[in-house]
């Protein structure tokens, strides 16, 4: 029996993914969590095959929550389900530490194939995010910018995208101002911006915060 932890701050959508799951024999939704420090505590108090986390919470945005999962425990299988879309999100989510990336769009089927693969020990990659990947290894298409920033970048970019201010972010991930203005020099370099309202244009635009 698969021990699931679903993530999710919207209690009606913790319901319908328990209620498709527990159609399935295998499956056992063990824990439910409405927030990302909610979902870090109980990763921590108990033993799970699964977490099924949401990236869009009030308290802790997707990056943060997952880096907080995988620094207590590495190896457990967590697969992202969000309403972004996966061409704006997944390659990020992926270089993070996430096992999988599925859209709350896709069909019950694709989810569910997506946790039996993830639980197998394996990533899961929709059809279409691999096509993606596979252009652009082969550089016939060119990538968001925001894809090509390292997972810390991305996780500084993201709060100061949300008008966060260094000082604010510093606190956060237990860093020096100094450290913190230079991932933000970084961060405008590598995307050709100049200042922080650049940073929360592109990411409104791209739909990574709201």
């Amino acid at each position: 029996m698969t021990r699931i932890l679903i993530a999710d701050d919207h209690q009606i959508v913790r319901a319908g993914l328990k209620n498709l799951l527990a159609e399935y024999k295998e499956f056992t939704v063990a824990g439910e969590a409405g927030s990302g420090a909610e979902t870090v505590k109980m990763v921590r108090a108990s033993d799970w095959d699964l977490v099924l986390l949401d990236i869009t919470m009030p308290d802790m945005n997707g990056v943060d929550t997952l880096q907080q999962i995988k620094r207590s425990k590495p190896d457990l299988p967590v697969l992202i389900l969000s309403m972004h879309p996966e061409d704006q999100y997944a390659v990020n989510l992926l270089r993070a530490g996430a096992n999988g990336y599925v859209c709350k769009e896709c069909a019950p089927e694709q989810l569910i194939g997506a946790i039996r693969t993830v639980v197998a020990g394996r990533r899961y990659v929709s059809p279409a995010l691999g096509d993606q990947l596979a252009h652009d290894l082969s550089g016939d298409t060119q990538k968001a910018l925001h894809t090509e920033l390292s997972e810390r970048e991305f996780q500084v970019f993201c709060k100061l995208a949300a008008g966060q201010a260094v000082s604010e972010i510093a606190n956060e991930l237990f860093l020096s101002v100094k450290t913190v203005s230079t991932y933000r020099s970084r961060i405008l370099e590598k995307m050709g911006m100049k200042t922080n309202a650049n940073l929360t244009y592109y990411a409104i635009k791209h739909g990574l915060i709201q």
